[in-house]
C-alpha cells in the first residue's frame, strides 16, 4: 500500500471519529513528509471539518486544493458546500455551487440537496426553487431531502 492511502485511511477515521483536529495535523504532516496529497485525502479531512462544524476550515482547505492543483471531484465541492450551509454561509455555498457548474463537475442530486439547503438555512426560498427549477430542467433525481430543502424556505417566506 502506499503512503497516500494509508495516510487516507488514517484521516477517514478522524473524520468518523469526530477529531478534525487530528485530521488536519495528518494532512499537515503528509504534506510536510511529501506524500502526495490528493482529492481523497483532501475530502475526508473536508469532510470531518463538516461533520464537526467547522465551515471556516473547510472552506481554507478547498482554497489550499486549488493552490496545490488538486482538482476538487463532486464529493469535495458538496462537502464544503454542505459546511457552509450548516455555518449559515448561503451565498459561499451558492458560490461554490457555481463554481461547480463552472468546472464542468457533474451535477447530482446531493450537490442540489447541498445548495438549497444553504439557501434554506439563509432564508432565500427564491433562490432555493430556482435551484430546484434547474434541477428539474435538468433531469437530476430528487429525493425526500430535495423536496424539503425546496419547500421549507417557503414556509418561512
Amino acid at each position: 500500500l502506499s503512503n497516500t492511502i494509508i495516510c487516507c485511511a488514517a484521516i477517514s477515521a478522524c473524520e468518523k471519529g469526530g477529531e478534525w483536529e487530528s485530521a488536519l495535523r495528518m494532512l499537515r504532516k503528509m504534506a510536510e513528509d511529501k506524500v502526495e496529497l490528493d482529492s481523497i485525502s483532501f475530502n475526508a479531512a473536508i469532510s470531518a471539518c463538516e461533520n464537526s462544524g467547522e465551515w471556516e476550515t473547510a472552506w481554507q482547505l478547498f482554497s489550499v486544493m486549488a493552490q496545490d492543483a488538486v482538482v476538487p471531484s463532486s464529493f469535495t465541492f458538496c462537502a464544503t458546500i454542505s459546511a457552509c450551509a450548516q455555518g449559515g454561509e448561503w451565498e459561499k455555498a451558492v458560490h461554490l455551487f457555481r463554481s461547480m457548474v463552472q468546472a464542468g463537475v457533474e451535477l447530482d442530486t446531493i450537490g442540489f440537496n447541498a445548495a438549497m439547503s444553504a439557501c434554506r438555512a439563509g432564508g432565500k426560498w427564491e433562490r432555493a426553487l430556482q435551484l430546484f427549477s434547474i434541477m428539474a430542467q435538468g433531469k437530476v433525481a430528487c429525493n425526500a431531502t430535495t423536496l424539503t430543502a425546496a419547500i421549507s424556505p417557503c414556509e418561512k417566506a
